[in-house]
């Protein structure tokens, strides 16, 4: 949902989310068993599906607070980093077009060519602004896109379709026309200018890299990431590679988000009493976000269990509740033990639960506290929606 570090509806049956741990066994040695084989093919599907991709992720939760992919773009192709996001479904790159507030060098900028501009009567334009319709003063006017975030940044351009470089698991190489965004303005009101050239859209919207893959009968329509709280991971689209220790659960075929069905949420083991919680997964929002309610409720009991541990409030510029120790935390591990873990359980599936240790919910900022990495939902601008984010 186009929350920052501060469209189309598919078959139930055919869209899963994954739910993953922190820290997930072999979560590195996945990525990095991708073939080598160098066979390269232009376009064409695949047998019953069966291919997938596969992309090693790096980044972190803090203190870069994204997690990104590297694409190929154009001919010859130029690599760009992209920001994995689940909540959004256009993909977007800086653009040399020429850009006004860009955070890359112009030589490090997608040089877009006028022949690939999707015009505004183009199928492609309606799938963009689905579900409402492209104002077009012609036909063949140029397919602009405005995108506005909840942290009152902005990202506007024009929609092109270019040739995508990817490789299968099985080695060979496809190159690919995506429809995507070529953006030539952006506005950032954080204090950090965003560390990737662009979003990568993974939602349940049409426009999204996936929902093209699915239409051209390439690969089915699965996703999945692990995110380490050590940093980096993996990112596969398709149902080729089903690691060993996941969960799978289906989600919402009427949301272009990933909404799961109603959680109700136990501490320490234990029933809260807070139930019916609307969940979406979205690996572009760097932190969890709890509506207000539930947000309260959930620090109220972590504040009640640190009753007689040795930990103090202490103000840090990094997240609005920490707590300091008797000297400063090195990790996580140094403070986890005076947590108790969030667990989400899911109605309508067969026990599907999502654990949040307190490794998944703490981080350890540069002055040695422990910070909530969950935050309030409601004040950000999500009213009562619960987002799970990057950080989990």
């Amino acid at each position: 949902m186009d929350v920052k570090k501060s469209k189309a509806t598919v078959a139930l049956m055919m869209m899963f989310m994954m739910l993953f741990l922190v820290n997930f066994p072999g979560c590195f040695s996945a990525a990095s068993q991708q073939p080598n084989n160098k066979k390269s093919t232009h376009l064409k599907p695949h047998n019953g599906f069966h291919s997938s991709f596969l992309f090693p992720v790096t980044g972190n939760v803090y203190p870069l607070g994204y997690y990104s992919i590297s694409l190929s773009i154009g001919n010859p192709p130029k690599v760009f980093e992209f920001d994995i996001d689940t909540g959004s479904d256009l993909t977007w790159v800086q653009c040399d077009a020429p850009c006004t507030g860009c955070t890359k060098p112009i030589d490090h900028l997608y040089k877009p060519q006028k022949h690939i501009l999707v015009s505004c009567e183009h199928p492609s334009c309606g799938v963009v602004h689905f579900p409402e319709s492209p104002h077009c003063e012609k036909p063949d006017d140029q397919c602009d896109f405005e995108i506005d975030y909840v942290d009152h940044g902005s990202v506007l351009g024009v929609v092109v379709a270019d040739v995508f470089s990817l490789r299968f698991m099985n080695g060979s190489l496809i190159h690919l026309p995506l429809t995507f965004g070529c953006a030539y303005d952006l506005k950032n009101p954080g204090p950090y200018d965003p560390p990737a050239a662009g979003v990568l859209g993974l939602s349940n919207g049409k426009a999204s890299i996936l929902s093209q893959l699915r239409s051209f009968d390439l690969t089915r329509n699965v996703l999945g990431h692990c995110l380490s709280g050590k940093g980096g991971g993996f990112l596969f689209l398709g149902d080729d590679l089903v690691p060993s220790g996941m969960s799978w659960m289906p989600v919402s075929a009427n949301s272009k988000h990933y909404l799961s069905s109603p959680a109700e949420v136990f501490f320490d083991g234990k029933p809260t009493g807070i139930k019916d919680l609307k969940v979406v997964f979205d690996s572009g929002s760097s932190y969890t976000y709890f509506g207000f309610q539930v947000y309260e409720g959930v620090l109220t009991l972590v504040r009640k269990g640190l009753t007689k541990k040795p930990l103090d409030t202490v103000q840090d510029k990094a997240l609005p509740i920490c707590w300091k120790g008797t000297k400063p935390f090195k990790s996580v591990h140094d403070v986890k033990n005076y947590f108790s873990t969030l667990t989400l359980k899911f109605k309508d599936t067969q026990n599907i639960q999502l654990e949040l240790q307190p490794e998944a919910y703490l981080i350890v900022t540069e002055d040695g506290n422990a910070c909530f990495g969950i935050l309030n939902g409601t004040e950000a601008g999500l009213g009562d929606l619960n987002v799970i984010g990057g950080d989990k």
